[in-house]
């Protein structure tokens, strides 16, 4: 559907009714306010509509090859999705405080439904979750950071036109002080090394620890003092997390949360503080031993997942942090299957709280589609 409705030379045109009949979470932004000292132009979606029409004019973006130019599309066509759920007023105010990160998600949902690519999503994801970083990025102090994220997962220069778009797709005194911002945020990124390319690292121990250490110098070659190997896994119910063990982790030992809950008695809808708990004791009985092992549970949110990758780097473990997923109707037809299925419920509200692996989190980052092929990063 991008692909079709993605404005096309040489007239450039935005068929905005068909783009509004095509996806229900565009029709979704009609009649969503707006702050009108940022937004005079009226409600969500016609902000939206405004940034795509700027989009097509602008030459950066008609330079680029065609698949770039319809990710860069979709982004800016989702850039505002979370807002019709992040909307409020407060004394007076319109405000969308967390209409970014939410984005992050809602974005991720909306194109695993769609089937798109992995890395293709991942990059979308990513540019809508940081849309609004060249706005005020220089006065940000973890600007590295973030930059260097973007960089390795979609691109700094994409960044900058998405937010091109944004700024031009409204009514706003401020734009032009805002598009110098996003400039000054061009050359910073070109300076840094990460505006057309990822971020390059003396190794992928000095990425890993530069991620986890703030104020690091990136240019570290951190000496790798890692001992054990563990393998983190992150995945919805139904996405084949133990095949995946059998076919590639033979003979490991396994700190499964499936096996912990069954044998505590534990429901997965139940309260899984006590699971949690011993499933990091037996971690840490490995951990001690020196024994490589791998970390078996859903982890869908990468404050999850840091808990086990920080756990085992304090044991000096080299981390693979492997991202399985399926389609919908895969996940739900493998889960119904199952002896003890997961509640569909349950599993719904999985999806609306995930955090795709990255390759920030772990010296390795593997993302497969388990009906298809693994994508190493």
């Amino acid at each position: 559907m991008f692909e079709q409705l993605c404005p096309a030379g040489p007239q450039w045109t935005l068929d905005w009714d068909a783009v509004r009949t095509a996806f229900p979470w565009v029709r979704a932004l009609e009649g969503v306010p707006q702050d009108p000292i940022h937004h005079a132009e009226g409600d969500v979606a016609t902000h939206t509509r405004m940034a795509c029409e700027v989009l097509a004019s602008l030459p950066e973006w008609r330079a680029r090859p065609e698949p770039d130019r319809v990710r860069l599309f979709a982004a800016v066509l989702l850039h505002d999705v979370a807002k019709p759920f992040r909307t409020q007023i407060e004394d007076g105010r319109i405000t969308a405080h967390g209409h970014s990160r939410a984005g992050d998600l809602m974005a991720r949902k909306v194109l695993w439904e769609m089937g798109r690519p992995i890395a293709w999503r991942e990059h979308v994801a990513a540019l809508v979750r940081h849309h609004q970083v060249p706005f005020w990025a220089l006065e940000r102090p973890d600007l590295d950071r973030i930059a260097f994220r973007v960089s390795l997962l979609a691109r700094n220069d994409d960044l900058a036109t998405l937010a091109r778009a944004d700024i031009l797709g409204r009514i706003c005194g401020d734009a032009e002080s805002v598009l110098e911002n996003i400039a000054l945020f061009e050359e910073y990124c070109r300076e840094r090394d990460c505006l057309d390319r990822p971020r390059d690292f003396p190794s992928d121990h000095a990425r890993f620890q530069y991620f986890r250490t703030p104020g690091r110098d990136p240019d570290y070659a951190a000496y790798d003092d890692t001992r054990v190997e563990v393998t983190v896994l992150s995945g919805l119910p139904g996405v084949g997390k133990d095949h995946w063990i059998a076919a590639n982790r033979p003979g490991w030992p396994v700190v499964s949360l499936d096996s912990v809950r069954t044998r505590l008695g534990i429901a997965p809808d139940g309260d899984q503080r006590a699971v949690a708990a011993a499933a990091f004791e037996e971690a840490r009985t490995l951990l001690r031993a020196g024994e490589r092992f791998v970390w078996n549970a859903t982890n869908i949110s990468r404050q999850l997942r840091d808990r086990c990758i920080s756990l085992a780097a304090d044991y000096h473990a080299r981390v693979t942090l492997v991202g399985l997923e399926a389609p919908k109707p895969v996940i739900h037809a493998r889960n119904r299957a199952r002896p003890e299925p997961v509640p569909a419920a349950v599993i719904d509200r999985l999806v609306d709280k995930w955090e795709a692996v990255d390759v920030t989190e772990a010296h390795a980052v593997e993302r497969v589609d388990t009906a298809q092929t693994s994508t190493r990063t």
